[in-house]
């Protein structure tokens, strides 16, 4: 997982959970806090290991990451492997728009936010309708650099 040097203020994180129409709980805040501190895509249980220290437990920061994107402030992805990861929804975007692609690592489970990319698709009747709407995710799988 890769950390970012991003850096919010407890205060400015507590806000944002208010604005949510959430309590602002040291745990929310706690989990809030880490998802600002990284620049991955995390599951519940990297989350929880990353805050077990602080007196956090298992189900309390996953009822915290249903609670946070249900409110829209995280987003929820598979990338295929059946394991739901989270990540911040950017200042602005809607649900459509943070919706971008990711490469995990078929050797290490590395899981990687690629940059924004446009696949153009001809439409013709074998497609089906969603695709045709543009309503898909796209994941790539591979080696990652540290495996290959």
């Amino acid at each position: 997982m890769k950390s970012s040097q991003r850096s919010h203020p407890v205060g400015d994180i507590r806000a944002a959970i208010r604005a949510a129409g959430l309590r602002s709980t040291m745990s929310r805040v706690a989990v809030l806090s880490y998802l600002q501190s990284v620049t991955t895509p995390l599951s519940h249980a990297e989350i929880f290991y990353a805050l077990e220290g602080q007196g956090v437990d298992r189900a309390t920061v996953y009822r915290n990451l249903v609670d946070l994107t249900e409110a829209g402030l995280l987003v929820r992805t598979d990338v295929g492997d059946h394991v739901w990861r989270f990540e911040l929804r950017r200042a602005g975007q809607t649900e459509r728009q943070t919706e971008h692609p990711h490469f995990m690592c078929t050797d290490c489970g590395g899981v990687e936010c690629l940059p924004e990319i446009q696949v153009r698709i001809k439409p013709t009747a074998a497609i089906p309708r969603s695709v045709r709407a543009q309503q898909v995710e796209m994941h790539f799988k591979g080696l990652c650099d540290r495996c290959a």
